[in-house]
């Protein structure tokens, strides 16, 4: 009977080894805490590719949970999206008031829009994006809320451009009349030089006048 208990032992399925290093769990660092959430919503996202051997194309980025989040001090808004299981970041960027949110195809559960600077991959990049959902309603959250997120935005960044605008304008108004300044010294100084030239023409002229005067008197 013991020699039947230790062969049991011995052919257990389910060994057990002591950990040589134990490691301690470790809550990674989301950098969402300055934002608030203001959707998230399950989907599919896409991007569009001009592939050399099958041209151009929509691939697919990722399945996950995706975000809208607000910034709880500057107002701006951002999209953020990370793939199932291993959370890498498949969409990562501000939205911007000329960006435009386009049914995909006619679908009422997909969207189309560009962005001109993705961080996804962690570095900007020009990208033509599109999101599906899994039925319309989630679809039709989103939009609201991106299109209203998009107006907040413009509320914000709008007085900034126009401002940055101005003075970009004033800038390049200086710099015009400090060229038109150089520009008419230069005319001024172009000027005294002919002026001296023909002054100097002309004495000359007198002075072989005066010569040829002498000489044909002498003669």
């Amino acid at each position: 009977m013991a020699d039947v208990e230790n062969e049991n032992e011995v052919s257990s399925p389910d060994p057990y080894y002591e950990p040589v290093v134990k490691l301690e769990p470790k809550t990674l660092d989301s950098l969402e805490h300055d934002e608030d959430e203001l959707i998230k919503l399950r989907a599919k996202s896409y991007r569009y590719v001009i592939d050399d051997e099958d041209g151009p194309q929509w691939k697919e980025r990722g399945v996950g949970h995706v975000k809208l989040l607000k910034h709880k001090t500057k107002g701006t808004v951002r999209i953020l999206m990370r793939r199932d299981k291993t959370l890498k970041i498949c969409i990562n960027h501000h939205l911007l008031p000329s960006m435009n949110l386009q049914p995909h195809c006619s679908s009422d559960k997909a969207f189309v829009w560009n962005t001109p600077a993705d961080f996804a991959d962690e570095e900007a990049k020009q990208e033509t994006l599109a999101i599906k959902f899994g039925n319309a309603d989630n679809a039709k959250q989103f939009k609201e809320i991106f299109e209203r997120s998009l107006r907040d935005v413009g509320r914000i960044i709008g007085p900034k451009c126009r401002k940055s605008d101005q003075d970009e304008n004033k800038t390049l108004s200086d710099e015009l009349a400090k060229l038109k300044v150089a520009n008419e010294k230069a005319d001024e100084e172009s000027k005294k030089a002919v002026n001296g030239h023909e002054d100097e023409d002309s004495r000359n002229e007198k002075e072989s006048k005066v010569l040829e005067g002498k000489e044909s008197e002498e003669s």
